[in-house]
């Protein structure tokens, strides 16, 4: 038995790089040039993944401004006091606000992965945000001449192109991003919007054949950024029922930093449906200590008490950097931490098989 073993998404950016972005921002460097920037990281991260053994890679979100953000750089219908969202040590990240319609994507991820493909022969999956976290970017108050009806098609729409192209373009497999989960309970402890949410995200899974959805799966995670998060202390068991409910195939559940885990696995066990498979996090992209490969084996050994060793698989609990900003953990540690990931994950095999 081998079990899969996957990155989540973010590796954080070369100094170069973050020093770019800002020269961009400044309008010292023009788009050529950042691009340029970026195709370097990209390499670099590809090559380095390749060194730690990993099965499956992803271009570290190199190019994106951020996990959340990136389909509406360049978009102009937007302004800067959207939802505001306060992570556990103060600091906070804040939404654009749509402020016209029709609403569209800027990028597409299939940009992001045909980039990657060129350089490797490994499989490359891809990850897109959800639609239910660009939801929020619809002003309460609504918009004069453009419905929360007519923005949330529009969204529908775009989201399943998200995700349909990068299937096209080759993708391993396409990772939704869902960080939004578990912070709507916290928004709305009554769960009417994390149910909300659920069903915006199925409206776009039901665009997808069992097949596809075999190869779409979701990440969930309490919003590591900066060394901190935003929603750890929302209780798992109020949104792991509701998360099975979406029509993926594969979960990806951050658990390595959860206080009680063999609690969540229980309540996953529960709600584990036919077809599905989970990815249990194994290592702590927030905690600087690189995990031994022996401390993730006995992990996913837990986790196998909980779980059918057949719908198990392993990954990182989040990305190591989820905004283009975020230099709270340096490429090496990120690097390390995915070997152990790696070996880990092939010790418990030997020790499954």
């Amino acid at each position: 038995m081998t079990l899969p073993t996957e990155p989540i998404g973010s590796i954080p950016r070369p100094a170069y790089l973050v020093d770019g972005l800002g020269e961009f921002a400044a309008g010292r460097i023009d788009a050529a040039a950042l691009a340029e920037l970026e195709s370097r990281a990209v390499a670099d991260t590809i090559r380095r993944f390749e060194e730690t053994g990993s099965p499956v890679l992803t271009d570290g979100e190199q190019g994106k401004p951020s996990f959340a953000t990136y389909p509406l750089a360049g978009l102009e219908a937007l302004a800067p006091d959207g939802v505001v969202i306060p992570f556990a040590d103060g600091h906070t990240r804040q939404l654009p606000r749509l402020t016209a319609g029709p609403f569209h994507y800027a990028t597409h991820a299939d940009s992001y992965l045909t980039r990657a493909k060129t350089l490797t022969d490994r499989p490359v999956k891809q990850a897109v945000i959800a639609a239910s976290a660009l939801s929020l970017i619809y002003p309460g108050e609504g918009i004069e001449g453009y419905s929360q009806e007519q923005f949330v098609a529009d969204l529908v729409n775009e989201a399943e192109a998200d995700i349909r192209g990068s299937l096209e373009a080759g993708a391993d497999s396409v990772q939704i991003d869902f960080t939004e989960g578990r912070l709507s309970l916290k928004l709305d402890p009554s769960g009417g919007l994390l149910r909300q949410f659920v069903e915006l995200n199925n409206a776009v899974l039901d665009r997808f054949t069992a097949e596809e959805r075999g190869k779409i799966g979701v990440h969930t995670c309490p919003g590591g950024d900066q060394d901190s998060v935003h929603s750890l202390d929302v209780d798992y068991a109020g949104l792991l029922p509701a998360l099975f409910d979406l029509k993926a195939g594969r979960f990806f559940v951050q658990l390595a930093s959860e206080a009680d885990p063999e609690r969540a696995l229980r309540v996953i066990a529960d709600h584990l449906k036919a077809g599905q498979r989970v990815f249990v996090g194994v290592t702590d992209p927030i905690d600087p200590r690189v995990e031994t490969a022996e401390e993730i084996r006995d992990r996913v050994l837990t986790a196998a008490k909980y779980l059918p060793a057949e719908r198990l698989g392993t990954c990182d609990d989040c990305g190591f950097s989820p905004f283009a900003d975020d230099t709270s953990t340096s490429r090496d540690i990120a690097f390390a931490k995915i070997a152990a990931r790696v070996e880990g994950t092939r010790l418990a095999s030997e020790a499954l098989g």
